[in-house]
């Protein structure tokens, strides 16, 4: 079996780095092909021996890239095309069809109720989002929660799979040296009360929030990793309320694949700033205060480290006993439910818990395995297989001989580029 993943881009993010921590583990041989911004995961999954294409797509606009993707494809002899994120699937399905690959897989990583990937789900989208999505074999959903809307939306059931996320908790465990070194660096008092947070600064995740909640909690610091749109927004709130000094934004922060050489911390082009891990121990409690997540892997991490955790939105916790997460606890969008409960925990002195057992229901091998049999089963379901005798047919009959593919779609170009947010 050779497989290819087609993406968005490699570029810092949740779905990203998900996607390099499965290549790591699939038993089979795969290539990547990212529609645009080779970033820093493309290095490191090229470091990790796997091959990276980049097809230099320019925007949703671009339809002359569909040909290209069409015609790499089918040159790569690929028995399988499995697409990750929104402009991804509708493309890579389109052209996996087209290329003669019946078994074609997408995840879901980002789907909530009112956005996709930060991009709002307009008739139009959801719309294009259906119609290639029946080009496909199977789609896949990280959580209990986004296989629902899948349903919603039409999507027949057999055809979608839950294939949770998954981490390496090891690489998040709470580490003293780090965080002795993180604060020290940072200029943080060692006995200072620290909250940390993550993710990509736009409007849909609600950091304002939680700045706001922190600058109302004298003496309480805020270590923020992330960029977006909202940085310079979130900043000038903070100086407007006084706490410029207490509230760091650290930038985008490497999710730590790798971890960093000293395993607490990497200096990056903006000065030192610490990777996730060492993020994770440096603060006393992580919140996530959006309130329409896909799955909740920045929560995840944030319990592997021991930490107590307030969210907005977490379906990989909401969607368990709540034995399996007892340091997890939700909160309303709400600046003073948020200030009050950090107020209580400061008062508490919260200190490290141990790592709950929801922490190794999600391990990455298991997603990795769950993942495999997904592949194993839209093979063994795909009427003829890339390779056998009757499998493809000739090249000038290729896209005529191909059911619903020559489905008329709905224009990509009425669609908005997508304004990318951490999968996290």
């Amino acid at each position: 079996m050779k497989v290819l993943h087609v993406i968005t881009d490699l570029d810092v993010g949740g779905a990203e780095q998900q996607l390099r921590l499965l290549l790591r583990r699939l038993p089979v041989p795969c290539e990547v092909l990212t529609l645009t911004s080779p970033g820093p995961v493309a290095e490191g999954i090229q470091a990790d021996g796997t091959p990276v294409t980049h097809l230099g797509m320019t925007g949703n606009r671009d339809l002359t890239a569909l040909p290209r993707l069409t015609r790499l494809i089918r040159d790569g002899g690929y028995d399988l095309v499995h697409t990750h994120l929104y402009r991804a699937c509708v493309y890579g399905r389109v052209a996996a069809r087209l290329a003669g690959v019946r078994a074609v897989v997408a995840t879901e990583h980002s789907l909530g109720d009112a956005v996709i990937e930060g991009r709002r789900l307009t008739r139009g989208v959801r719309t294009l989002y259906r119609a290639t999505e029946r080009l496909g074999t199977a789609t896949v959903a990280v959580s209990d929660t986004v296989a629902a809307r899948l349903r919603r939306w039409g999507v027949p059931e057999q055809r979608i799979h839950v294939v949770p996320n998954g981490i390496e908790a090891h690489r998040f465990g709470f580490d003293p040296a780090a965080r002795a070194l993180v604060r020290t660096r940072l200029g943080l008092p060692l006995d200072a009360f620290v909250v940390g947070g993550a993710g990509r600064l736009v409007p849909g995740k609600r950091f304002d929030v939680l700045v706001r909640a922190v600058t109302q909690l004298p003496g309480v610091h805020l270590l923020l990793a992330g960029a977006g749109p909202e940085r310079d927004m979130l900043r000038r709130m903070a100086e407007q309320f006084g706490s410029g000094d207490r509230i760091h934004l650290l930038g985008e922060r490497d999710g730590a694949v790798d971890g960093a050489a000293d395993g607490a911390a990497a200096d990056g082009p903006g000065g030192f700033g610490p990777d996730i891990p060492g993020l994770l121990s440096a603060i006393d409690v992580f919140v996530s205060p959006s309130p329409d997540e896909a799955f909740g892997l920045a929560v995840l991490e944030a319990l592997a480290s021991g930490l107590h955790v307030l969210y907005g939105s977490c379906p990989a916790v909401d969607e368990l006993p709540a034995d399996q997460a007892p340091g997890a606890r939700h909160f309303g969008l709400n600046v003073h439910e948020l200030t009050t409960a950090l107020r209580e925990l400061r008062r508490q002195g919260p200190g490290r818990l141990p790592v709950p057992p929801v922490v190794r229901r999600y391990d990455i091998t298991r997603s990795a395995e769950a993942l495999m049999s997904v592949y194993e089963q839209a093979l063994a379901d795909t009427p003829a297989r890339r390779g056998s005798p009757t499998a493809v047919p000739p090249r000038q009959g290729r896209a005529a001989a191909l059911p619903p593919a020559t489905v008329s779609l709905p224009d990509p170009a009425r669609s908005p580029d997508p304004s990318p947010i951490s999968n996290r």
